[in-house]
């Protein structure tokens, strides 16, 4: 069989996309109230911040600007995750239910058609809320702006979405063999609150933890660092597009395992 490449993939997923929004938007006051309810959500971490450091001015050195920035950076490289992946949360009900057996028999990729059939249209609510926050902030701290600063923008929150997708590829992964795999789907979830927090403000243990075993620290503070503080780079932060790509095929690896070893239910 003809190898498809990245044109016949884009084709088929503007097709997927265009149809699964006709069909969130047949229910717009559904769409309305989930956009509303993920601003809000968004904006009771903003004021989070803000009561605390109404108390604190700074924390292990880190402003209340610079707290915003990763606070928005965190939004920003999250929002694929949350729009492109959502389908990762029904992914237990399919396989336990058998459906998930549909996706095998389709002459594409399997892990793209699964993921593909669903687009959380409700995350351009986190992104234009990140993009604020990062926007504000960017302006409050005084970070200069030139072509390069943003291309280097770009790329780390490209590459820095990469972790958060594979931790919830490989949780969600995990169904094909756990029977609760709920939970672990959920407490991989559940981490992603760390993420916009410096690492440095934790003990060496959860220090160790975020950046190697649960490499959180990747999502926000290694990448954000190439803008946010580019005299003080370490080289975990110049290494994060590499460490998200790794992440991300490893990732991809599990869950297409999974899926290959899949045989309806019971399996």
């Amino acid at each position: 069989m003809k190898r498809k490449g990245i044109g016949f993939y884009l084709r088929i997923y503007r097709k997927i996309l265009a149809q699964d929004i006709k069909s969130k938007m047949s229910y717009r006051a559904d769409f309305i109230i989930s956009t509303i309810g993920m601003i809000c959500t968004n904006i009771s971490g903003f004021v989070g911040f803000w009561i605390m450091f109404r108390n604190f001015p700074s924390i292990n050195g880190w402003s209340y600007h610079e707290m915003l920035f990763l606070y928005g950076f965190s939004l920003i490289s999250l929002t694929p995750v949350q729009c492109l992946f959502d389908n990762n949360w029904s992914l237990r009900m399919y396989v336990y239910s058998g459906d998930f057996i549909k996706y095998c028999f389709r002459p594409i990729n399997l892990f793209f058609y699964y993921q593909s059939e669903v687009f959380d249209i409700k995350g351009l609510g986190q992104l234009a809320f990140g993009i604020g926050t990062l926007a504000y902030s960017w302006g409050k701290i005084g970070i200069g702006f030139s072509p390069l600063i943003l291309l280097k923008l770009i790329v780390f929150l490209i590459t820095a979405s990469l972790i958060m997708i594979a931790l919830q590829n490989a949780a969600a992964a995990t169904c094909f063999w756990i029977q609760n795999s709920f939970f672990v789907l959920d407490l991989v979830f559940r981490f992603k609150d760390y993420a916009k927090y410096p690492v440095t403000i934790f003990s060496p243990v959860f220090r160790f933890i975020f950046t190697f075993l649960m490499p959180i620290a990747f999502i926000a503070y290694y990448p954000s660092l190439v803008i946010l503080r580019p005299d003080e780079i370490p080289l975990l932060s110049w290494l994060s597009p590499v460490i998200g790509l790794i992440f991300f095929y490893i990732s991809y690896k599990i869950w297409m395992h999974g899926a290959m070893k899949y045989s309806g239910t019971g399996s």
